[in-house]
């Protein structure tokens, strides 16, 4: 094995504890989908008011229809964010210092707007940077003392929609009345919980909201995937089928390479069809069930793993050129298992959870791993692929080398194309921090699955099972016999290319 591989494998590893912790942490989460839950959550200050981020999502507009003996709408066609048990409480002391007859002792606003109107959301449009309206904006009119500066949409004047909610008396607790708003523009939706007042400070928030779209609870940047994985369970099923008649029909001449071949395949099948269902059940309960995402994440996970050990041990002419990996398989084996634990981790916190994304800092803490140990892969791919062609070259087996030739460009353009669409993904996010092109994000992930797809066919096509296996199967004395090469006695350059077979295969033997 080379000193650049031991070190790669041995970098590699250093990431297994903290990734294990990662994983260990993320089973325990409960998992949330369009249903955002507040437990005692605190407020945040920002400038001169206190705010709580509810929630955000991509809502489609309501096509609901009315019933022709009714004025309500259907429900199965209409979009909204309903509030549910969503109440607020205060310190008693805050609540002490009130008087026992007012009203109104300090008021929570629910704020619900399109990411387009966010300006419309404090004083930027009054040339001020507070949030909250003060005395000297209240004297001229602009806004109410002590509440949220905002302005009215002119085009639709019930937006941004702004709930408000009071405390009255000495009571700590005040409850927002239950209320469903219904969506009917399609849009990136925000929803924030305000309050001016400082004697509110403390103050914490429970209950729930409810998102809904059209079609389902399922959100509008992933709707598209449900769709995506329908098409590619079938997609797999096609290929799969293909496969297996090819594999049944050749079964005598079939070698070890062809049955990873069909492991991958078939993890494939799984992985796409169990997020299909995953997604259908998120789309019709507005959960994501603990036990089918954790399916879906670890089939997605190993069947990863595993495609890239595919490549790596095609690479290095298992099967082909060699008929074991000799030493190095326990380092190939490290390296995926290390692999499937860093990228479990980051799937998990992913797909886990409430939908709202996780911090950035917690998502770079587990996307850098992947991103090290995709980098192992694909240097120790083009090291051992560039070995076996020269091997190739060597030996002049030119039905071996045609083949490998062809596989390092399907694999060289997957790699241009991987490069160019990260540079494409972090162009895409930085240029849309607020998801306002959250109706063609779906595309982002769904490149990487035809990605891979698109490699394994490639492999199922070259090494596809045959009547003449020789052409790429392994076979003992076929480096001096092959192609017929005469090795003359006379001839020194062909005894120099003798002796670097011997020496070559004296290396396979010790690895």
């Amino acid at each position: 094995m080379e000193r650049g591989e031991f070190r790669g494998a041995k970098a590699c590893g250093k990431g297994f504890r903290i990734s294990l912790l990662l994983f260990l942490c993320m089973i325990t989460t409960q998992v949330k989908g369009s249903i955002h839950e507040y437990r005692n959550e605190a407020f945040t200050t920002k400038s001169n008011a206190f705010f709580f981020h509810g929630g955000s999502e991509g809502i489609y507009a309501s096509k609901a229809s009315r019933h022709p003996d009714s004025s309500a709408l259907s429900q199965s066609g209409k979009s909204f964010i309903r509030f549910e048990g969503v109440t607020f409480r205060r310190t008693k002391e805050s609540a002490s210092r009130q008087e026992v007859m007012q009203t109104s002792t300090g008021v929570v606003e629910a704020i619900i707007l399109d990411v387009k109107d966010r300006e419309r959301i404090g004083g930027e449009f009054l040339k001020t940077s507070a949030i909250c309206c003060n005395h000297t904006l209240a004297e001229t009119g602009s806004c109410k003392l002590g509440e949220v500066i905002f302005k009215k949409n002119l085009d639709n004047p019930n937006w941004p929609r702004v709930i408000k909610t009071d405390f009255a008396g000495t009571i700590d607790e005040a409850k927002l009345e239950a209320d469903e708003i219904e969506i009917n523009s399609n849009g990136m939706y925000y929803l924030y919980f305000m309050f001016c007042n400082p004697e509110l400070k403390g103050t914490v928030i429970n209950g729930r909201t409810v998102w809904k779209n059209p079609n389902g609870y399922l959100p509008g940047k992933m709707t598209p995937l449900m769709t995506f994985f329908g098409i590619m369970s079938l997609a797999y099923l096609v290929l799969g089928l293909a496969w297996f008649v090819r594999f049944v029909q050749f079964w005598k001449d079939i070698i070890h390479l062809h049955y990873h071949i069909t492991a991958v395949i078939a993890l494939g099948m799984c992985e796409m069809a169990v997020w299909y269902f995953e997604y259908a059940n998120f789309n019709s309960t507005g959960l994501r069930p603990m036990g089918i995402t954790l399916w879906a994440v670890t089939f997605t996970t190993v069947k990863k793993t595993l495609s890239r050990l595919l490549l790596l041990v095609v690479s290095m002419g298992f099967g082909v050129v060699r008929p074991t990996l000799g030493g190095i398989t326990s380092k190939v084996l490290l390296l995926g298992l290390v692999y499937f634990i860093a990228s479990e981790a980051l799937e998990l916190i992913e797909h886990l959870g409430n939908i709202n994304d996780f911090s950035k800092k917690t998502k770079v803490f587990v996307v850098l791993p992947v991103v090290f140990l995709d980098s192992c892969f694909i240097l120790w791919i083009f090291s051992s692929l560039s070995k076996t062609l020269e091997k190739l070259q060597m030996r002049r087996n030119m039905a071996k080398l045609e083949l490998y030739r062809k596989f390092t460009n399907a694999l060289a353009v997957s790699v241009l194309l991987s490069i160019a669409w990260i540079g494409f993904e972090l162009y895409f996010n930085a240029t849309d921090p607020l998801s306002e092109l959250w109706q063609v994000a779906w595309i982002i992930p769904a490149f990487w699955t035809l990605l891979a797809y698109s490699l394994l066919v490639v492999i199922c096509v070259l090494w596809a099972p045959s009547r003449n296996p020789t052409r790429y199967a392994y076979s003992e004395g076929e480096d001096f016999d092959e192609e017929g090469i005469s090795l003359t006695t006379g001839d020194i350059a062909n005894k120099l290319e003798r002796n670097a077979l011997v020496e070559d295969l004296e290396e396979d033997k010790r690895e």
